[in-house]
């Protein structure tokens, strides 16, 4: 798709990701906010067709977008709008979540001459990057994967525990531990290991909702602290971090696939840190008891 050289940079001056296709989906601009979010630059994607699965759109039950239900196409067809909240595939290999919007594009004669799709990083991290910036010098971020140690895990346990006694706002904490950890690390190595960590981590942070913690709490094992949740949000969340964790791109792996086991408690009454992480670690083995790739909770009671 040719543009003029002042069209060019003002498309490339947006903050939204955009990208253009012919009724064949074969790519024809790529913008400069599009390669920020993607990771993906334009010579890497424009002329390629958009459903070879490089970005591969997943819904948030796991549903790939990119054949009969992805929206450019059904936009193409009968030229409705359509905004879609998914999560993309990042070329490093984590997905984010992103907000879609698909529009079509017109020929003089009217008929339907392809589509536009923007999209939006709606991970809402800004404030959480920053926190993670100033906490570098507090020594609280793991080295490996960039999120919180366990020296962060308490400090953010106490500070919701206090809003809990304070103000009673409930909050949870999710124990996540990767399936069969140890029979990467044996038959891949360590540094296959570490770089399902990373891409993990990565994808458990843009999949969190603003105010959530993940920390690494050691080895294969990560934490989630929510800000305030009920019941029917956590459960969400946990489903969410599940799909996050199946559909990261693990590199050295192929075709083996990541999955990982949940526990979750809620505070409860005669909670402090400890008693709170207990519980979430009791249902997470509970989880791998009964089979890998699942999730426990176990949900006290407010008074």
């Amino acid at each position: 798709m040719t543009r003029a050289p002042a069209a060019a940079a003002l498309l490339d001056a947006l903050s939204d990701g955009m990208y253009v296709v012919e009724p064949s989906r074969r790519i024809t601009y790529w913008n400069g906010a599009a390669e920020a979010i993607s990771g993906f630059s334009a010579d890497e994607m424009v002329g390629r067709w958009c459903g070879d699965g490089r970005l591969n759109h997943v819904n948030e039950r796991g549903v790939e977008l990119c054949g009969a239900s992805c929206p450019l196409l059904a936009t193409m067809r009968d030229g409705r709008t359509r905004s879609v909240r998914v999560f993309l595939h990042h070329r490093d290999g984590h997905v984010r979540p992103v907000n879609v919007t698909a529009v079509a594009l017109y020929a003089e004669d009217g008929t339907i001459s392809g589509a536009v799709e923007t999209f939006r990083d709606d991970s809402d991290r800004r404030e959480l990057e920053q926190d993670l910036r100033e906490a570098e010098h507090l020594a609280l971020v793991d080295p490996l994967t960039g999120v919180g140690n366990r020296r962060a895990l308490k400090q953010c346990l106490s500070r919701r525990l206090a809003d809990w006694e304070r103000d009673g706002a409930r909050f949870a904490a999710l124990v996540i531990d990767v399936d069969r950890f140890k029979q990467t690390n044996d038959n891949l190595g360590h540094d296959a290991g570490d770089a399902v960590l990373t891409v993990l981590a990565r994808s458990l942070v843009l999949a969190v909702r603003s105010g959530d913690q993940v920390v690494r709490t050691g080895g294969d094992e990560f934490a989630v602290i929510t800000g305030p949740i009920t019941d029917d949000e956590l459960s969400s969340l946990r489903a969410r971090l599940h799909v996050v964790a199946a559909h990261g791109r693990y590199d050295d792996l192929s075709p083996m696939r990541i999955t990982v086991s949940i526990g979750a408690a809620m505070v409860g009454v005669d909670d402090d840190g400890a008693a709170l992480m207990r519980r979430a670690d009791h249902q997470l083995l509970r989880a791998k008891r009964a089979g890998r790739k699942r999730d426990d909770d176990d949900v006290a009671t407010t008074p």
